[in-house]
């Protein structure tokens, strides 16, 4: 998937233990021919969610045990570098992760130490299969081969253990799960998201329609929930030349205790958002009339100011931040967002100019009204241009939310001026008036 900046290490990290490199481990009995199948045995991990905002979608390992020589590995494919060049190479987009194991038990203890699920699945392979998986894993863990490019929804620390399981099986989990997915990747994410509403919202904001189109189940597992369901559905052709189950049993080491669980649907809030959208134009529509009624006094004027620029930091730091990923990073999903139009770098203008506002500026309400008035333009042609074909991405919930507080700012700054006493015509004397004044 399309890698995002620092901010969005929470859509974009399925991992937890994250670190510099360590100490090249010894090859395992699996890596050098010495196990036999029959005593090997393959789990699939996987970690519930998390509190922080990197754990949100959960976390898989893969593990490899020897029950003859005593002898197992955990092995996690979420590891990357906090070094010097860590942000820099974040911000681009070009953060590598890479593959290490450890020890399942430690492993084990220190997600449970969190309150994070920890659930087992043994995969059903035949002992050839076994091996071959055994030796996988530990030829990819050696120092010139641990390292890659990670993007969240096409290659990260849960699709290369689907990759792996899938080369093993000869292709056929992959086969299977060919079908049509059950939602698309913004869904999938807004679900996990929603355990926090508002940073939910800011990945909706920088995401464009590349997570919009359908998916296959395959393109689903990007997530550790759904490879462990898909795994569990999955029959395969075994050396028998019969079907049977991917997984042989299920080991449930811990379950979290009180940590909400990932609604099976994404939030529906859209019509919240369109209230609030229109609450907030509304009490800026209000607060220009209030200033102009009463010729510019300090309350009316501060709190308009002040509005402006709360949503010159709320919405114009991230138009900003998506406008610079669009043009000089690596980060794909934020290319041409339709979201641009709602908010991008001029909406920062309204911090400068709702401070001048707020001391009083005689021309800051008219600065303001150009400014609003550009920006609900442009939040209008993004909504007429959804008659297109090419403009699909699923933002009706930013433009319920940003639209209405556009245009109602711009209102707000109309009506400041219409409002005021020096903006009305004076009326004409009546012709006693004028008689009397002759």
């Amino acid at each position: 998937m399309p890698r995002l900046a620092p901010l969005l290490t929470c859509l974009f990290g399925l991992l937890l233990l994250a670190s510099t490199p360590t100490r090249a481990q010894e090859m395992p009995p699996w890596g050098t021919g010495e196990s036999q199948g029959q005593d090997l045995s393959i789990y699939l991990v996987t970690f519930g969610p998390g509190d922080d905002v990197a754990s949100w979608f959960g976390h898989g390992s893969l593990v490899v045990e020897d029950q003859r020589l005593k002898q197992s590995r955990l092995y996690n494919y979420g590891m990357f570098s906090f070094d010097s060049t860590m942000l820099a190479r974040y911000a681009m987009g070009r953060l590598e992760f890479w593959v290490d194991d450890a020890g399942p038990g430690g492993t084990f203890r220190f997600y449970r130490s969190l309150n994070r699920d920890v659930r087992l699945q043994e995969l059903n392979l035949s002992p050839a299969q076994k091996v071959e998986m055994g030796r996988l894993l530990a030829v990819n863990v050696l120092p010139e081969n641990r390292h890659y490019l990670y993007h969240h929804y096409n290659d990260n620390c849960v699709t290369r253990l689907r990759d792996a399981i899938d080369k093993v099986v000869g292709g056929q989990f992959h086969q299977a799960m060919s079908g049509p997915g059950r939602m698309t990747l913004r869904d999938h994410t807004r679900r996990y998201s929603d355990v926090s509403p508002a940073m939910g919202l800011l990945l909706d904001f920088l995401m464009n329609d590349e997570i919009d189109k359908p998916v296959t189940r395959w393109q689903e597992a990007f997530l550790p929930d759904e490879l462990e369901r898909q795994v569990a559905e999955t029959q395969v052709v075994g050396e028998d030349g019969q079907k049977h189950p991917l997984v042989a049993k299920t080991i449930n080491i811990y379950t979290a205790q009180g940590r909400p669980v990932t609604p099976a649907e994404p939030p529906k809030y859209a019509p919240v958002l369109l209230v609030l959208g229109l609450l907030l134009g509304g009490v800026a529509a209000a607060l220009g009339f209030w200033l102009g009624r009463s010729g510019g006094a300090r309350a009316p004027r501060i709190l308009l100011g002040l509005q402006n620029l709360l949503v010159g930091l709320v919405a114009g730091i991230p138009g900003l931040a998506l406008f610079i990923m669009w043009l000089f990073t690596d980060h794909t999903v934020t290319y041409r967002n339709e979201n641009l139009f709602l908010a991008n770098p001029l909406t920062l203008l309204a911090i400068p100019l709702g401070i001048q506002l707020m001391r009083g500026s005689p021309r800051a309400i008219e600065r303001l009204r150009r400014l609003w008035r550009t920006l609900a333009a442009l939040g209008v042609l993004g909504l007429v241009l959804k008659a297109l074909p090419m403009f699909d991405q699923d933002n009706w919930r930013l433009i319920a939310l940003l639209l209405p507080l556009s245009m109602g700012l711009e209102g707000a700054c109309t009506l400041a001026r219409l409002a005021a006493p020096s903006a009305r015509p004076a009326e004409p004397l009546s012709p006693s008036m004028k008689a009397s004044g002759s």
